[in-house]
């Protein structure tokens, strides 16, 4: 039983240190990454292409997102096909949004985000067939908010003004970084989560792992819904 509170404290410090930094660092651009993506003129694919692994790779609210969809598939085909669906969702937002500037309230799009993350951990709880007696299409979900999360990363984009010589090709190329750093991560948390589930704490420690990972959610929504009604900036 001590074993057993002591992982499920540790998933807890875990899962709050990845919201409170995601809120802080979630999947924003700037410093010389900015000034970079701004200054740029024509096509230049191998920088942009970092900047999207590097943007995804530190997206706390992707990547939890992502530990909720595959947090009880158990079989590699699932999980490909759930991550392309989510991949096909941000990959059509982020490169429509920017490209043909389609404009979202950024706090309000990065709200939604939070609450993906919350929606998937109740999800799995089991809440839609508790109260509702039946669950939503799952697939349809996860591209549905692959779609949100993709105008969370126009947003970042739009943000900088980007120059229109070479955009098509900048994008492309940062939204294949993006698939990149998705791939990177996603192995990390795999490899994790399978050593996790072959322990025997893997059972007593899931629902809490999930409970803490609706909160992280409700945690990131509402510092964007806050940010948005007392106008503070963007993360």
């Amino acid at each position: 039983m001590g074993k057993g509170v002591s992982r499920a404290a540790a998933i807890a410090s875990a899962l709050t240190v990845l919201a409170w930094a995601g809120a802080a660092s979630a999947h924003n651009i700037g410093g010389t990454d900015a000034a970079f993506v701004a200054a740029t003129r024509g096509p230049d694919p191998i920088p942009f292409a970092y900047l999207g692994a590097k943007h995804m790779v530190t997206g706390y609210d992707h990547l939890l997102f992502l530990v909720g969809v595959i947090f009880f598939l158990f079989r590699l085909r699932e999980i490909a096909l759930y991550v392309s669906l989510f991949s096909l969702g941000h990959s059509i937002t982020l490169l429509a949004g920017v490209f043909f500037g389609l404009k979202v309230e950024p706090h309000l799009v990065d709200a939604v985000i939070g609450l993906s993350v919350a929606y998937k951990a109740f999800d799995n709880l089991g809440g839609f067939r508790t109260l509702f007696g039946g669950q939503p299409d799952t697939r349809a979900a996860v591209f549905g908010f692959g779609l949100i999360h993709g105008f969370g990363l126009a947003t970042k984009l739009q943000a900088l003004h980007l120059n229109p010589d070479g955009l098509l090709v900048n994008l492309v190329s940062f939204n294949i970084g993006v698939e990149i750093g998705q791939v990177l991560a996603l192995s990390l948390i795999l490899i994790a989560m399978t050593l996790w589930r072959r322990t025997a704490a893997f059972g007593r420690t899931a629902t809490a792992a999930n409970v803490l990972l609706m909160l992280a959610g409700f945690v990131l929504a509402g510092q964007q819904v806050a940010g948005y009604i007392f106008g503070g900036a963007v993360s």
